[in-house]
């Protein structure tokens, strides 16, 4: 893709995500809850398999509950040769079902136990202001509120299946909750591997606006708490060199006994500059940063579609299982619509 092409696809995407966020903002709780399997429905299969975004995206809309084909069967008990379920966290403003409703049956036909919910809920969107206009939109709570989230669905995946640890794969904001979990709220130990996509790991500058936002906010003008309301905190405390980042970072990226993959893909508009996904290995922990593009320049998936990339869904099955799993496709991926290009 030029790079003028490049610029104008991504201010378009930008546009239609920043009205998403409009729609979709809310007003933090007092407390977080702590959901269960049921806010991503204990059905097996219960929303279609879908290979393309935006299709997923519009199903999720008018079933928001729904589980990702392939996930949550509670009666899973993981085998000698996937001892782990895997456990797969949304990005912001998404659901688990329009997030994994391509990746989540591929890993379960992997013969992994599978399990997704929806966390990071904001009192908007509960029943009345901007929630009937985009219903089923999660991810915009405080990051460490829904880090806690996360913390009471792993136990109850840990307790039905008889596992000692799972797997984690992550999109966009997942990396961050996953890495507040890990370090703050006791998830070493629990977690054994992370594979995160197009993850915010040290924040974004939305191609500049955020940065723009906070050196405003600097100087004295709190432009960034204005939006707060409208954009959900989740949105603010994503930005480059938020207080969250500052303490989530302060030592390292990684932690103990934890092997990562981040993947990131050089098309994306969000996770911006798509390097900031990547991860600096610590003491005791194993990082893998791939770029999505290498030896691949056809897939041109951006922050979304990634998440229907045949490439970024062969490097997440490799790292969960690289004996079975060791070649990595390569296909066209177009931007923005992702999959086979139809809606």
């Amino acid at each position: 893709m030029r790079p003028k092409m490049r610029a104008l696809g991504g201010a378009v995407c930008a546009g239609v995500t920043a009205m998403g966020m409009a729609l979709s903002g809310g007003v933090a709780n007092s407390a977080p809850e702590v959901l269960s399997p049921s806010t991503a429905s204990d059905t097996v299969g219960a929303g279609p398999e879908l290979s393309a975004p935006l299709a997923a995206f519009a199903y999720g809309l008018t079933h928001p509950d729904a589980a990702p084909p392939g996930a949550n069967d509670w009666t899973c008990k993981p085998s000698a040769e996937h001892p782990r379920p895997v456990v797969l966290l949304h990005g912001t403003w998404l659901n688990a079902y329009d997030s994994f409703a391509y990746l989540s049956p591929r890993i379960a036909r992997a013969g992994f136990c599978v399990f997704a919910f929806n966390y990071g809920r904001e009192g908007l969107l509960e029943g009345g202001g901007l929630g009937p206009i985009l219903p089923g939109r999660y991810g915009v709570g405080p990051l460490e509120d829904s880090a806690r989230q996360v913390a009471g669905f792993v136990d109850r995946v840990l307790a039905a299946t008889g596992a000692p640890a799972v797997d984690v794969v992550a999109h966009s904001q997942g990396g961050p909750v996953t890495s507040q979990y890990l370090k703050f709220d006791g998830g070493q130990g629990k977690v054994r591997k992370v594979i995160s996509l197009g993850a915010t790991s040290h924040g974004t500058s939305l191609m500049g606006i955020a940065t723009l936002g906070r050196w405003i906010t600097n100087m004295g003008v709190n432009i960034l708490g204005f939006y707060e309301p409208i954009l959900g905190q989740s949105n603010i405390e994503q930005t480059v060199g938020s207080p969250f980042y500052t303490k989530l970072d302060a030592d390292g990226d990684t932690v103990p006994g934890v092997d990562y993959t981040a993947i990131g893909t050089e098309h994306d508009e969000v996770s911006n500059p798509y390097q900031w996904t990547f991860l600096q290995q610590g003491p005791g922990a194993t990082v893998d940063n791939i770029t999505l593009q290498q030896d691949c320049a056809q897939d041109l998936s951006d922050h979304l579609t990634i998440m229907y990339s045949p490439r970024a869904a062969s490097i997440a099955l490799r790292a969960l299982d690289p004996a079975a799993h060791p070649d990595l496709e390569c296909a066209f991926n177009p931007w923005m619509i992702g999959g086979d290009g139809h809606l």
